[in-house]
């Protein structure tokens, strides 16, 4: 009897504990997420700022404020996604699915273009097709004697192409992931029945890898109509608007009312399409392709098409990562872009001031704005990092420990809200919330602690999803035994849960250091000459015709990203599955 009133006072305390400390997260997720994006509705519903309402969607302005730059974003999006989904599939399917040649080295290269900023993709674009219509140096095909169009030069041509050449990675991870489990099963009874490779593929691999494939098309279009730093690279010279632009430009001319509108419509248009892309995929539940039975992998047999098709993957993955880092680097180092691989000097990396030179401006080493916004960038790097992983880890633990009731349900809506949500839309809206002081704390306006905390929760997402597979990994049994023996919560976490999934944990955090280094549209709003980062540094150089230093700036930030991003692909090999056989 008396070890059922002890288990019962222990199950009542387990509760007691889940309770408040589902509690306790739900505030915190409140607190980052909820609050900042209702902060920006209610300012404008304020009296002096509730016209800009009708300002933008219904004023005589409206056509250039909001429904131009909206049927641009919309153009792009679409694009986008389905260039991407295309890109990405074939790529995946020859990966994962075929005898391609060098199959592994594809599959390595193809993670690599997320990995690449998209604003240095932008800016070796520029060094490369850049003509004289808006006058500066031309780029280094216009240097040798070739015409460029205005077309391929600015605007949404090479936006589109940039853009696609950035997010079709995305789309290659999801895909690939999700044909590496199908049952190989399925096309070999499609091959006995007499079935050609067209049919197959129409006929059983497009529809089973509908989930995948809708999932990509949905966050390579979030991805692409929420890119600030191409279409102002390489539209805004030219007067091409993007409501992300749009937003940008309104919030730094002082017109915060009319940006936190476009702000707000532009979520909604995100949030719309991404629902819409779960209910397609919801409106049919057949797509079970894991069963009990196990299916040995069986690859399609390309034959004479092997050599070309492998020549095709190469064109693409050496036009999205191997060219653009050459361009970066060369351009970094000649005097002109027109003269790209010519003349070469090392003053924009090292040089000292010289007045005859780069109006003077000396190399970036010493240069100390830009060792500043290093120091600042790694700093906040790391930062995000740790914020971000003890945040998602407690926010999925309280989850998957304590599961049901409504507060856990909220926990998850509200965790992955941000992936609805563009960059710079978020850094708008941390603006509003912190901004200005609220009570007693002051405003957070150009401090360190606002870009840390903005960072953390716009990155959330991905901090929970990896807290999810650090949780998976731990038993229930030892903490239930431990916790049995009066361990508390943080001793639990501290001493079983981090140390068994310490690698994990250190990829997730290494991706999300990433993300935000190379971050430019959540920070580019929150940017202040004291405390500067490096790719709204890079971003500035290069809006002001010193592409030299900008693009010497992004080759560091390159640098770091795919250092460390190929350091969180080694801690993380087994989850790329197609890689492994």
């Amino acid at each position: 009897m008396a070890d059922v009133v002890v288990a019962g006072q222990r199950r009542l305390l387990n509760i007691g504990d889940g309770a408040a400390l589902k509690a306790v997260v739900l505030l915190l997720l409140v607190a980052l997420i909820v609050l900042p994006l209702l902060s920006t509705v209610l300012v404008t519903l304020q009296p002096d700022t509730i016209k800009a309402w009708s300002d933008v969607l219904f004023g005589r302005l409206s056509t250039n404020l909001f429904y131009k730059p909206l049927n641009n974003t919309l153009l792009i999006g679409v694009v986008v996604s389905l260039s991407c989904v295309f890109l990405g599939g074939f790529l995946a399917w020859l990966v994962v699915m075929t005898n391609v040649p060098f199959r592994r080295s594809i599959g390595l290269m193809a993670t690599l273009p997320f990995m690449i900023p998209s604003f240095a993709a932008a800016l070796a674009w520029g060094s490369l097709f850049r003509n004289d219509r808006i006058g500066g140096q031309v780029g280094w095909l216009q240097g040798i004697g070739l015409d460029i169009p205005d077309w391929l030069a600015w605007g949404m041509v090479p936006t589109l192409i940039v853009l696609t050449l950035h997010y079709f990675s995305l789309a290659f991870t999801i895909i690939a992931a999700a044909l590496a489990t199908m049952n190989s099963d399925l096309v070999e009874a499609a091959q006995i029945a007499g079935a050609k490779g067209f049919r197959i593929l129409v006929g059983i691999i497009l529809p089973v890898t509908m989930p995948a494939l809708v999932a990509a098309c949905s966050l390579c279009f979030a991805g692409a109509v929420s890119n600030f730093a191409t279409p102002a690279l390489l539209g805004l010279p030219v007067r091409m608007q993007t409501l992300s632009t749009r937003l940008f430009g309104m919030i730094e001319v002082g017109q915060v009312g009319r940006g936190y509108v476009i702000g707000i419509l532009l979520v909604l248009i995100s949030g719309v399409f991404l629902w819409a892309g779960n209910r397609i995929v919801s409106g049919r539940r057949s797509y079970a392709t894991i069963t009990g039975k196990g299916g040995r992998a069986k690859r399609f047999d390309l034959r004479s098409a092997r050599w070309p098709l492998f020549s095709l993957a190469m064109v693409i993955l050496f036009s999205s990562t191997v060219i653009p880092i050459i361009v970066l680097a060369a351009s970094s180092l000649a005097p002109s872009s027109a003269n790209l691989f010519s003349n070469w000097t090392l003053h924009y990396w090292i040089g000292t001031s010289d007045p005859s030179i780069a109006q003077g401006f000396p190399g970036i080493a010493h240069n100390e704005d830009f060792v500043w916004a290093l120091i600042v960038t790694l700093g906040l790097g790391l930062a995000v990092a740790f914020s971000g992983m003890f945040v998602g880890l407690l926010a999925s633990y309280t989850t998957a420990r304590f599961r049901g009731g409504w507060i856990s349900a909220a926990i998850t809506q509200i965790s992955f809200l941000p992936l609805l949500v563009p960059g710079i839309a978020f850094g708008a809206a941390y603006i509003a919330y912190l901004g200005a002081p609220i009570g007693p704390f002051p405003a957070l306006y150009g401090t360190f602690a606002l870009l840390v905390i903005a960072g953390t929760a716009y990155l959330l997402p991905f901090s929970v999803q990896t807290g999810r597979a650090v949780i998976q990994q731990v038993g229930g049994e030892l903490e239930e035994s431990a916790r049995i023996t009066g361990a508390s919560f943080i001793r639990r976490l501290t001493a079983i849960t981090i140390p068994l999934a310490i690698r994990g944990l250190a990829a997730g955090g290494i991706l999300i250091f990433v993300k935000i280094v190379r971050d430019l549209s959540l920070v580019v709003l929150l940017f202040t000459p004291t405390m500067p980062v490096l790719s709204v540094v890079a971003y500035r150089y290069a809006s002001e015709g010193f592409a030299q230093f900008a693009n010497a700036i992004t080759f560091v930030i390159l640098f770091i990203s795919i250092a460390a991003s190929l350091v969180a692909n080694r801690l993380q090999a087994k989850s790329q599955p197609w890689l492994q056989n």
